[in-house]
């Protein structure tokens, strides 16, 4: 049996000096769901991505499993009578509260249960606020550029001057203290960012051959731009809608233990349990070890899913 040859490279010819990476990437953008596949399966295989996400999975199967996971309701004080002004129980001294209980007589693990419900709800809200405003911004730059391109960043970089905390500090204390008026200035906060991150891509992406090439067939701005440019320029923002995630965690904690986050003392919430933790810390101070340690790890459950997929979508930058 003869085995077919392959016809030689043209001598002549032009050398193709694209990297593998890099074929990789355009050859899995052009078949449309295969490049995600490709994300997914290089996420299967970053730790980062495992540990992350599990932790994240956690927190959420608590939040959905609080009202049957929590022995108590967030506004309950079953401990009131155990309460004394020198001693409030700590955990393992009384077997009905495992975490022990807090000043006001609440039960410890129920508050913490039903704090992840509260800080899963300010994080994804306050960062979708984020997102879809960015977005909004940035596309309008992307699209027509020109003077809207000039006036939008100009605001933006007037946002961007002032720190995003203190911004959402001032928007928090104006709208009142609520937990509405919290994830509305986190999201506030964050729409800077999405906004230049999607500009940058689009501005990006017009310039690709792809984009030159369907000039030259003849379609409208408004086609190319909703077709192939966005759909395109999307990955970076996703990726910091991930990242934000922790940012939105760690400044919701933040602004209730200034105490924007609600004006009732016994909201089960982990940053309003810090701003009344900090009073007992000489008598009870797992009452601000425990929901540290519950904000610390939920950032970092969103950081570690956040740069995995950022490795993911980057074949030049992702793990080896």
């Amino acid at each position: 049996m003869t085995s077919a040859m392959l016809p030689p490279a043209p001598s002549g010819g032009p050398v193709d000096d694209t990297s593998i990476d890099d074929k990789e990437l355009l050859a899995a953008k052009t078949t449309g769901g295969g490049f995600w596949r490709d994300v997914f399966r290089r996420m299967r295989r970053n730790p980062s991505a495992w540990v992350g996400g599990a932790i994240i999975a956690l927190l959420v199967l608590v939040a959905v499993l609080a009202p049957w996971l929590a022995p108590y309701g967030p506004t309950e004080l079953p401990g009131q009578r155990y309460i004394t002004p020198t001693h409030i129980p700590g955990p393992g001294e009384i077997p009905e509260f495992p975490l022990g209980l807090d000043r006001f007589g609440g039960d410890v693990l129920s508050k913490l249960i039903w704090g992840a419900r509260a800080t899963l709800i300010i994080g994804v809200v306050s960062t979708a606020i984020g997102l879809i405003g960015g977005m909004i911004l940035g596309f309008l730059c992307g699209m027509f550029g020109g003077w809207v391109d000039t006036l939008i960043m100009r605001i933006v970089d007037i946002l961007l001057s002032v720190p995003s905390l203190l911004l959402a500090v001032s928007i928090a204390a104006i709208l009142g203290q609520t937990q509405a008026s919290l994830m509305i200035a986190i999201g506030v906060a964050q729409v800077p960012v999405f906004a230049r991150l999607l500009r940058a891509s689009m501005l990006q992406q017009r310039n690709a051959d792809y984009v030159l090439s369907a000039q030259t067939l003849g379609l409208g701005r408004g086609k190319i731009t909703m077709s192939h440019v966005l759909p395109n320029a999307v990955g970076p923002v996703i990726v910091q809608g991930t990242l934000s995630l922790a940012t939105a965690v760690i400044e919701a904690a933040a602004l209730s233990y200034l105490g924007l986050g609600g004006d009732v003392p016994q909201t089960a919430e982990w940053g309003r349990m810090l701003t009344y933790a900090q009073l007992e810390l000489a008598v009870a101070p797992w009452l601000a070890f425990l929901p540290g340690i519950c904000i610390t790890v939920t950032a970092l459950g969103f950081t570690l899913f956040g740069e995995a997929l950022r490795e993911a979508m980057d074949p030049r930058t992702r793990a080896r």
